[in-house]
């Protein structure tokens, strides 16, 4: 089975026609996620290789999903409807889930993410969750509270750090498991503050309504003022106490993935580390670490 409506997307415009092998479908995902995640990317190659290709079909999952929402071009000059990436993701999901009963796929990418699934026994409802807050962001443009926010990052985010975690291993799952959530949530939310200048161009405030009414900013303003650099740091330190509770859940993991995942981790916090040294200015340009850093970082983390 196919997706009746593939979308032309970053993601898509890189498949191939026809069928392709498993070791290809692998080869693909990787491809995504070093076009398009390159932090993971870096931080990935610091497990060992006979894992390496499953955290990149997950990506690849959760790449060709967002390219749906987020990546479709504009039609002559207008926007896509909402109801075309609607129907588009709820095509990719219908397929995915049909692939997944009766486990193999011929679809490029999702071959890759069928067989990682099957191989470490993820829950399907992951994907569930996930394509749930894929849907909510076709909709959704704010989130009042906090924990509003944080019901749209469980299927975005923390889910994501509950797939990988029977890649990864722990010793204990079950107590691993709120960490993994907590450090995938701390991701997003380093992403959700570096990129407020670009969820604002898609009409989305990911920051809570309340947080900024507390501070009394108006983002839509993208002014670096008081205001808004006292609501910055609210939000940093609310970050980083996500990445302190990930730190209890990577000193349960064996070696090398615990190492990948601490790759990640530093990675991620640099990027709070620019914006603070860009003074907060996220309307100025987009924070980032460089290539060179990238691979420094996973040189280091890879040596025992």
């Amino acid at each position: 089975m196919l997706i009746r409506r593939r979308p032309p997307t970053p993601t898509t415009q890189l498949l191939p026609e026809g069928p392709v092998t498993l070791d290809a479908s692998y080869a693909l995902c990787r491809e995504f996620n070093k076009r398009h995640g390159t932090t993971y990317y870096w931080s990935t190659k610091v497990l060992p290789r006979v894992k390496q290709h499953h955290v990149h079909a997950l990506y690849a999952f959760a790449r060709y999903a967002d390219d749906i929402v987020d990546e479709i071009p504009s039609q002559g000059g207008r926007d896509v409807p909402t109801e075309v990436r609607a129907a588009a993701l709820a095509d990719f999901g219908e397929q995915f889930f049909a692939d997944l009963e009766r486990g193999r796929s011929d679809d490029p990418v999702l071959k890759a993410v069928v067989h990682t699934v099957r191989a470490f026994d993820i829950a399907p409802s992951a994907f569930e969750r996930f394509l749930r807050s894929m849907t909510m962001d076709l909709t959704v443009a704010s989130y009042q509270t906090w924990d509003d926010l944080l019901d749209y990052m469980d299927g975005s985010a923390a889910v994501i750090g509950e797939m990988m975690l029977p890649i990864l291993e722990p010793g204990d799952l079950e107590a691993a498991r709120p960490h993994a959530r907590d450090l995938g949530n701390a991701f997003q939310l380093t992403n959700f503050l570096r990129d407020i200048d670009e969820d604002l161009d898609r009409g989305r405030q990911y920051i809570p309504l309340d947080d900024t009414e507390r501070f009394r900013v108006d983002l839509t303003a993208r002014t670096v003022s008081p205001e808004f650099v006292e609501l910055m740091r609210f939000e940093i330190e609310r970050c980083r106490a996500l990445y302190a509770s990930a730190d209890l859940g990577i000193a349960m993991l064996p070696d090398q993935s615990a190492r990948c995942v601490r790759a990640a981790h530093t990675l991620y916090g640099l990027i709070l580390d620019e914006i603070e040294g860009r003074h907060y200015d996220v309307f100025g340009g987009r924070a980032s670490v460089s290539t060179f850093t990238k691979a420094r970082v996973a040189a280091r983390m890879a040596l025992p």
